[in-house]
């Protein structure tokens, strides 16, 4: 299923790889996080439409990246990895350490949500460049 070079079922499965990871990632650095943001366990416990809204948001992500993979120089994994690590780069570590330096947030939590975000994009760029 192919909407203008994209790959709708690889944009459904990176979108669903990337939630699955977010999951892990926070799980197993859950309390350094909240430390790093100054959350308590209850401000952190979300809401069913927060968790939809973040599955909306990967899937965004998703196809958008599956988009920049195909027209930088086709679908593959290299493409898919260059195409993930320059928006990581480029946009994702660039906003969260200006944000984050306006939030007065420590670096750490800059740290766990820059390594979030590139992992996010990391399997993304993998899925999609490998299942096209």
């Amino acid at each position: 299923m192919m909407f203008d070079g994209i790959n709708i079922l690889a944009v459904l499965a990176a979108a669903a790889g990337s939630f699955v990871f977010g999951a892990i990632w926070y799980g197993a650095l859950g309390k350094a996080w909240m430390k790093a943001a100054s959350l308590s366990p209850e401000q952190t416990k979300p809401a069913p439409v927060t968790m939809a809204i973040a599955f909306a948001c990967q899937l965004l992500m998703a196809f958008v990246l599956a988009g920049v993979i195909y027209h930088v120089g086709g679908t593959n994994l290299k493409t898919g990895l260059i195409s993930a690590g320059m928006v990581w780069t480029g946009f994702i570590l660039t906003s969260q350490i200006v944000n984050h330096r306006f939030q007065g947030a420590p670096w750490s939590l800059t740290l766990i949500d820059c390594g979030h975000w590139l992992g996010v994009l990391m399997l993304q760029g993998t899925i999609i460049g490998l299942i096209g």
